[in-house]
């Protein structure tokens, strides 16, 4: 195992990509896919394969496909919002698949969400979990065609999309009845964070089983998805200064980035963020490496204040 706490500064993260470098603009998808239908809608994703001529394998072993949820606090927001191009198009210039996916947003109306409305986030999330499920049941089902290897898929989200991916991930650890639809035993290879959290109704964060490899990005001073915890009795809603404590505790594989006195900015950090990304795929993902890095990061080229900062700004309360 390596570990590393870090204090990081601008420096470190303007480092050049391993990769080519992304262009801005539109980029097209590959492929578009009803992967479900529910009552209320049909699902749909969009496949972005690797850019002609990019390096699809690291060390001599494949690179991930990488999922990818869509933010919005469960009320708005789509997986082919432009805001996101510029961050798939480096993906792709750098060898990945991404699988941009379609969910339920369960908020969408409310306009007052907080802890006396836990039922209804709770409800949210897990109908996102759901979707995600069936998307993933979707690609290993047709893996050949859409050339996934099904071992080999990493979760990625952003604010609600992260919620839903690490809520996945513990689903998954903890066998529940939500991951029933993934074949047995199945796991993801890696989980990516960018400001997400845990709702629990059984206290602090447990995995029956060791979570996959995890890279969690969130600012210390996020209002919208908290930096730590909200807490009440048994229930919980635990950010990512919460659950790396749990990480660190257990032992488990993860690199967590503390974006000193930034909000909720750092879950739009994904095209500025690239190299921490890179270096946790290659390494903890793709080479199995248990590398552990906690660092504090203050980094100008991700702006503060930028976009929604709180539960007012996005619900009206």
């Amino acid at each position: 195992m390596i570990r590393n706490t870090l204090f990081l500064t601008a420096a470190f993260l303007t480092m050049a990509s391993s990769g080519a470098k992304a262009e801005d603009g539109p980029i097209s998808p590959d492929g578009t896919y009803m992967f479900e239908k529910r009552d209320t809608c049909e699902l749909l994703m969009d496949v972005y394969n690797p850019a002609k001529g990019s390096e699809t394998t690291y060390k001599g072993k494949d690179k991930p496909t990488i999922i990818f949820m869509f933010g919005g606090g469960f009320i708005r927001g789509s997986r082919d919002d432009a805001d996101y191009n510029k961050w798939f198009r480096q993906m792709t210039d750098n060898g990945y698949r991404v699988i941009s996916i379609d969910y339920r947003l369960g908020l969408k109306g409310s306009n007052k969400i907080g802890v006396a409305q836990v039922n209804v986030l709770d409800k949210a999330i897990h109908m996102a979990v759901e979707d995600l499920f069936s998307a993933t049941r979707f690609i290993i089902d047709n893996a050949d065609q859409l050339g996934v290897d099904p071992s080999n898929i990493v979760i990625s989200g952003s604010s609600a999309g992260a919620i839903t991916v690490m809520q996945a991930e513990y689903e998954i650890c903890n066998r529940t009845s939500w991951a029933q639809v993934l074949p047995e035993n199945f796991n993801y290879a890696g989980v990516m964070s960018f400001s997400g959290a845990i709702l629990s109704r059984k206290g602090e964060v447990k995995y029956q089983t060791t979570p996959a490899p995890t890279l969690m990005l969130h600012g210390t001073a996020d209002d919208l998805v908290n930096y730590k915890q909200i807490k009440f009795f048994n229930l919980g809603f635990f950010g990512g200064g919460k659950l790396v404590k749990r990480f660190e505790k257990f032992g488990y594989n993860y690199n967590m980035y503390h974006f000193l006195d930034y909000g909720h900015e750092i879950a739009g950090s994904m095209d500025t963020t690239l190299d921490l990304q890179l270096r946790f795929l290659e390494t903890n993902v793709i080479e199995g490496e248990r590398r552990i890095v906690e660092a504090w990061v203050d980094d100008p080229d991700v702006y503060k204040g930028v976009g929604v900062q709180s539960r007012k700004d996005l619900y009206g309360n």
